[in-house]
């Protein structure tokens, strides 16, 4: 079974610096993409940014300059490190990640994490 478990969403005035951190669990897994996309309340899920195992990157529109994705292979984690908040960035993050759970099949399916509320106040 695969778990993607988010931390770090809290509570922040604008202008201020957040980081998320998601890690993703499962016997013998292996991935390819990790990311994290965003929901307003009454608003479509959006993609915040994603991350390749070999670094490619991909950031939505509204948070280019302002935040920062990484990985940690690894450790099957992905952080989201967020600057210059702004009260437009608050939603619910969601970890996703596309992951192969045999090595005996070549398809990859994606997962969701449960989610971590990012609030910015003005």
């Amino acid at each position: 079974q695969v778990r993607l478990v988010e931390s770090g969403g809290a509570l922040v005035q604008a202008g201020g610096s957040l980081r998320l951190s998601c890690v993703a669990s499962g016997s013998n897994i292996s991935i390819n993409l990790m990311g994290w996309y965003r929901q307003a309340p009454g608003k479509e899920r959006e993609l915040v940014a994603h991350i390749m195992n070999n670094g490619d990157l991909r950031y939505g529109q509204p948070v280019k300059g302002r935040f920062t994705i990484s990985r940690d292979n690894a450790k099957n984690t992905v952080y989201l490190q967020m600057y210059s908040l702004k009260p437009e960035d608050t939603g619910v993050y969601y970890c996703n990640a596309n992951v192969r759970i045999s090595t005996a099949s070549p398809y990859f399916f994606p997962y969701w994490g449960q989610g971590t509320q990012v609030t910015c106040s003005s």
